[in-house]
């Protein structure tokens, strides 16, 4: 039960991170949503990886499965 709420937690952490990252950038280019959107393109690359990595497919090229990242 511990390795789930560790999973959920950093989740959370790095989500909300990237969120306030997007806001200030955001606000450094004076467009908020900008920022969240450029924020939420990193979050998805990273989710990706993390659950790709978690499920022991990292780098895995084969043609059963398509190309993973």
């Amino acid at each position: 039960m511990n390795a789930p709420r560790q999973r959920l937690a950093l989740r959370l952490i790095v989500t909300g991170s990237l969120l306030v990252l997007g806001i200030v950038i955001g606000l450094i280019f004076q467009n908020v949503w900008l920022g969240v959107l450029l924020a939420a393109i990193v979050w998805l690359g990273w989710f990706l990886g993390y659950e790709s990595r978690r499920g022991h497919n990292a780098g895995v090229n084969d043609e059963d499965h398509g190309i993973e990242l």
